[in-house]
């Protein structure tokens, strides 16, 4: 079922460790014209464990408040929901995510932590399953450097590409497509597949600064790496096959490894990508 034109960015909030993915959110729904809804869940069962019944409760009360008034500050005028689930919150935000635009949650520490994470993580499962794209927010601020996007010629990948575009025209930043190939592949005729490719989603009047770059190399390593300078990085969920509940390895290790925010793009062949007020350029590059 395709997503209504005014379907939200939807966050998942656990705790305020999340606060940071509320600001980029808020500029997220801004942007593209959305309103911005807040999601907490509450297990009654965990509350019979506190010191009152309930403690629990007030305080994701106080949560989703604080939240919206971050909302309110980060974007005046943003259309902002609140709302307290009695369900997990996993199973919530993969059903939800089915009528969402753009689903934003934190990594739960993943960056830069240089421990194995469980393919449990909220994040990762997230990623994998889905029903829009997934925008995963670290809690250190990124660069302001190019928006990073990974093509492999994929069909998916091109939906990332498409995503790509849109995000730079509204960050008013420079696009930086890579694609990774192996060392026996002509990089001449790649690069020339995927400037044509670029084209294609941007076109003739196009503004947005825009780099093709093709490099040898393994590509999750490449990406990594390459997104240490970008604000955003975008990646389709899994190039050779988009089914649901698969997530490539590139995309897997960027979500891992990555200091820059990650969007795991999936779901848009279903979801228009501008809204009835997009704005453009609103934030301006140093």
């Amino acid at each position: 079922m395709a997503a209504p034109a005014d379907a939200a960015v939807l966050v998942g909030l656990g705790s305020e460790l999340d606060l940071p993915v509320v600001e980029q959110a808020a500029q997220e729904a801004s942007d593209h014209g959305r309103p911005l809804h807040l999601l907490n869940t509450f297990d009654w069962r965990a509350a019979f464990d506190a010191d009152t019944v309930a403690a629990p409760r007030d305080q994701a009360e106080k949560l989703i408040a604080r939240a919206a008034q971050l909302a309110h500050q980060t974007e005046p005028g943003l259309t902002v929901r609140g709302e307290i689930v009695e369900s997990a919150m996993l199973p919530t935000l993969i059903r939800r995510s089915e009528a969402a635009f753009l689903l934003a949650v934190g990594d739960s520490g993943m960056a830069g932590s240089g421990q194995c994470v469980p393919a449990e993580t909220t994040a990762v499962q997230l990623a994998a399953r889905a029903g829009c794209p997934l925008l995963v927010v670290r809690r250190e601020p990124p660069p302001q450097g190019p928006v990073l996007v990974g093509v492999d010629g994929s069909p998916s990948s091109h939906l990332a590409l498409q995503w790509a575009v849109e995000c730079a025209a509204r960050r008013d930043a420079r696009l930086l497509a890579l694609r990774v190939v192996e060392y026996d592949e002509d990089t001449d005729a790649v690069a020339e597949q995927l400037t044509e490719a670029l084209a294609r989603h941007t076109g003739r009047d196009n503004t947005v600064p825009t780099e093709c770059r093709v490099v040898r190399g393994d590509p999750a390593e490449v990406l990594i790496d390459t997104s240490r300078h970008a604000q955003v990085a975008l990646v389709a969920a899994r190039g050779d096959e988009p089914g649901r509940a698969m997530l490539g390895a590139v995309a897997q290790s960027l979500l891992y490894h990555s200091p820059a925010p990650v969007v795991v793009v999936r779901g848009l062949a279903k979801k228009p990508l501008t809204g009835p007020t997009t704005r453009l350029a609103r934030r301006k590059q140093p």
